[in-house]
């Protein structure tokens, strides 16, 4: 059987998901490890924006957003339930608060990384921007122990390689900052067998042109 082929960068963080919610889906494909720095040509052809992930189903479908390609998956078999068919407001409410994480806590992230890699005088403003959407996920996390509803989710998922991000920013600060229930949701995840598979490391696809089993 022909499966999806999934092209991939290790550390992008919307890859990262993508390649969380296909495992999480327990859907097969066959991963083609990339550099943005050498796009492969057969990529482009499809997805001409050139960003990863990009997902491309056998009948020549493409999925080029992480989101997308998470719920594409999880619409094929969904043995957690993450996407909490029995309440759909739940998944209503997650898609609000990953869109938050990719359209405004994303964008201030990079720009709080960027302070601190060149040691910018406002790197405690720019993170402190960010803290908004950090608080949030502490708060809701201290209320019910979950993001959304009363169990894991889709959310989980989407939100960990961002928040993974944000902790790596700046490691000393983050494991005293007063985010404690975010912290132990983040080692959680990160310690998990799921996590180890999903940031696998794959040989370069232009390399040798060898598609390799992921899932």
């Amino acid at each position: 059987m022909k499966l999806p082929i999934l092209y991939s960068l290790q550390h992008c963080p919307y890859a990262m998901r993508a390649r969380l919610g296909l495992l999480m889906a327990q859907q097969q494909v066959m991963l083609r490890a990339i550099t943005m720095k050498n796009k492969p040509e057969e990529m482009l052809a499809k997805s001409p924006k050139g960003t990863v992930p990009v997902l491309i189903l056998p009948d020549d479908t493409v999925i080029d957003e992480s989101l997308d390609i998470m719920i594409w998956a999880l619409q094929q078999n969904d043995p957690d339930d993450l996407l909490h068919k029995d309440h759909p407001e739940d998944l209503a409410s997650a898609l609000e608060l990953i869109h938050h994480n990719d359209k405004q806590f994303k964008p201030q992230l990079e720009i709080y990384k960027k302070a601190k890699r060149f040691r910018l005088e406002n790197v405690i403003e720019e993170r402190q921007k960010c803290e908004v959407f950090i608080a949030d996920l502490e708060q809701r996390l201290s209320t019910n122990g979950f993001f959304i509803g009363q169990k894991p989710g889709l959310i989980d998922y989407a939100l960990l390689p961002f928040v993974r991000q944000f902790s790596r920013v700046n490691r000393a600060w983050f494991i005293q900052a007063p985010y404690p229930k975010l912290r132990e949701w983040l080692e959680h995840h990160m310690q998990s067998q799921l996590y180890g598979k999903a940031m696998a490391k794959f040989p370069f696809w232009l390399d040798a042109h060898e598609d390799c089993t992921f899932g």
